[in-house]
């Protein structure tokens, strides 16, 4: 690995940062979900989600677990999309028709803030060790030589 520039440390920095707050936040709404299910699936069934008893253990699972990917850094693009499809579930099935403001702005940035974070993560993330984001540093790399 080639050393990095102020410019890429504060980048890779700012991810970690911005990864472990959003995947907090994940956390932070899927733990009460993941602690009563029975609950969480009678507020499915009354807001009309298919499944309810279903979609409750996979939100709980997906909100905790995907959240605690994203922190860590582990398989970010599967994390990311799996966190926005959610927040995508989250505004078909609960915030259709609701303002912007006060609304279902929590939901639109929480979506594009995990899919964005999965797909640019940074290098402090347990996916630049593995095999699939060691290509990827690499091919950074290569690249950021070739431009100097």
């Amino acid at each position: 690995m080639t050393e990095q520039t102020p410019r890429t440390m504060a980048g890779d920095l700012t991810a970690l940062i911005a990864r472990v707050v959003v995947g907090v936040v994940f956390i932070a709404h899927g733990l009460p979900k993941a602690t009563d299910l029975q609950g969480t699936a009678a507020g499915f069934e009354a807001m009309g989600i298919p499944l309810p008893q279903f979609a409750a253990l996979l939100g709980a699972g997906i909100e905790v677990g995907a959240g605690a990917a994203l922190i860590v850094g582990f398989a970010l693009p599967v994390a990311g999309v799996l966190l926005a499809l959610m927040m995508g579930n989250a505004y078909y099935f609960v915030h259709v028709g609701d303002p912007l403001v006060g609304g279902f702005e929590l939901a639109l940035v929480m979506a594009v803030a995990a899919l964005a974070l999965g797909f640019s993560g940074g290098r402090f993330a347990v996916d630049s060790v593995m095999p699939w984001g060691r290509r990827r540093v690499r091919s950074e790399d290569k690249a950021t030589v070739h431009a100097a």
